[in-house]
């Protein structure tokens, strides 16, 4: 373990250190962009918390952040910087035009297809696949569940059955198609394309590539490919795939939701951002966050982290933040290339409450692995049922956030439960697009800190790419090459 971690002086029962300390609820508490903050069941202290502060220093949190926000190189591998924020409209000044220059584009083309300028438009098929995928998802699932603007179905999986089942209920004359790749060369999304043009045209559309809309950083691909000019979104190609929903990648959920539902989304992303690059350090929700997720895999020796969402709307947020977090920062060395001798990434999973509740919490309650747990609710129901449902819901949320940390004792070990479990919340005030966006930009920034005081690069992934260029290795030169147990696997399933 690297000499300039924290060290933890003094090890005491989070249900004692709640108890002794009548300042803690003001200290490990705050709400910033309309979200609450609970660390109050982590193990985090006053003298952790200044250690933590002084590692921030040591690793030039500050001046990383400012580059961040300036539009100077911070992804050092590929030579980029990471704008996203500009797309909020934080940022370098002219990064932040070009993005409103993009923006407006996007609201040209959106009134056009309100006017019917691409015909009789009633659903909108989004292929794309990871960041071109995920956030558009997870929005239009959160907030779009009682839109009555267009049926919108997002499609990823290269499994022929995802885009049948997406399609199965569109009519391919009445069908709008966005291809989301920032290169425009992503083998699954170019396949899925090219399926669902063939889904039209075999329906007699007559002019299938007259119903695509390409969301892009490679508009010279997309026309390459057969859109019209009149009908690419582009973006920057310094907005990452996994931080791109602000851009063009998010206008299905500004079609889907309204333009002014996308700018509040954005604004509630900016919100966020200004509390984290103006915030001091011991009132900065994504930095507390950060300190608490290194506490527990640097001094604990946690190799996951659990996320449950006590909201229905919120199912998809653990598959966005795996990708978020595990594909930002599982890395194993430095931006220089030198290995690392301290654990990165954990890895992140989750589910819903209470399903979860019935499925893994057993693990968690009275397992042999300490795993840290986030709590994610609304407080607002999202729902015309009895209010029971809602506070049912909420009720076991905190009730499961307090029997962790105080557990129960019992003569029968089978019934004893040890306690001192770590848990975190995160309480919404109410489910809309602003307090969604400040959530989402809370984890970009949680996830930027932690790599910063890592010492990797979040913004780039090269690990994704190893597996997809032997697929294709496989698809251009046979498997002669390959070991026998994959020439066996392809051998039999492809006889």
């Amino acid at each position: 373990m690297a000499d300039f971690w924290p060290v933890e002086k003094e090890r005491r029962p989070l249900k004692q250190m709640l108890e002794s300390d009548p300042d803690r609820l003001g200290t490990l508490t705050l709400e910033a962009a309309g979200l609450y903050f609970d660390w109050t069941k982590t193990h985090l202290t006053a003298d952790l918390l200044a250690q933590f502060g002084a590692l921030a220093e040591r690793q030039g949190l500050k001046q990383a952040r400012e580059a961040l926000f300036g539009g100077r190189v911070v992804n050092t591998s590929e030579g980029r910087p990471a704008e996203h924020t500009a797309e909020r409209g934080e940022g370098n000044p002219d990064s932040v035009a070009r993005a409103r220059t993009f923006h407006n584009r996007m609201r040209a083309l959106l009134d056009a297809i309100e006017a019917g300028a691409l015909g009789d438009i009633r659903h909108v098929l989004h292929v794309g696949i990871g960041g071109s995928a995920l956030g558009p998802d997870l929005l239009i699932d959160a907030l779009g569940r009682e839109a009555d603007r267009y049926d919108v179905a997002v499609v990823s999986n290269v499994d022929g059955a995802a885009i049948e089942e997406a399609t199965r209920d569109f009519d391919p004359h009445a069908t709008l198609l966005l291809v989301a790749s920032k290169t425009f060369t992503t083998t699954e999304t170019m396949l899925n394309a090219a399926s669902a043009l063939s889904w039209m045209a075999e329906a007699g559309v007559e002019d299938p590539y007259g119903r695509v809309v390409a969301l892009t950083a490679s508009p010279e691909k997309a026309m390459e490919w057969g859109v019209d000019e009149t009908r690419i979104l582009p973006f920057s190609e310094s907005v990452g795939g996994r931080y791109s929903l602000w851009s063009s990648i998010g206008f299905p959920v500004a079609l889907a939701l309204g333009w002014d539902a996308f700018e509040s989304l954005l604004e509630g992303a900016a919100e966020m951002d200004r509390h984290f690059r103006l915030a001091e350090p011991a009132r900065n929700a994504p930095l507390l966050a950060a300190f608490a997720d290194l506490y527990y895999a640097q001094l604990r020796g946690c190799e996951t982290r659990a996320v449950f969402a006590y909201d229905e709307r919120l199912r998809l947020l653990p598959s966005y933040l795996q990708q978020l977090e595990m594909e930002s920062n599982g890395k194993r060395v430095t931006p220089s290339g030198e290995p690392l001798a301290w654990p990165t990434a954990p890895i992140t999973w989750g589910g819903v409450g209470t399903d979860a509740q019935h499925a893994v919490f057993q693990l968690l309650h009275q397992g042999t692995r300490l795993v840290p747990v986030e709590f994610v609710a609304v407080a607002e129901a999202g729902d015309n049922q009895d209010e029971a449902h809602h506070r049912t819901l909420l009720t076991n949320c905190f009730a499961q956030g307090a029997a962790l940390m105080t557990g129960k004792e019992s003569e029968d070990p089978q019934r004893a439960y040890p306690g001192d479990r770590p848990s975190s919340t995160i309480l919404l005030e109410r489910l809309d697009p602003a307090s969604l966006g400040a959530l989402i930009a809370f984890y970009e920034h949680r996830t930027f800190a932690n790599a910063v005081l890592l010492g990797i690069n979040p913004f780039d992934q090269f690990g994704v790419e190893l597996g997809k260029q032997i697929a294709k290795s496989i698809e251009n030169e046979g498997t002669e090459k390959f070991d026998p147990s994959t020439r066996a696997l392809m051998a039999r399933a492809f006889r």
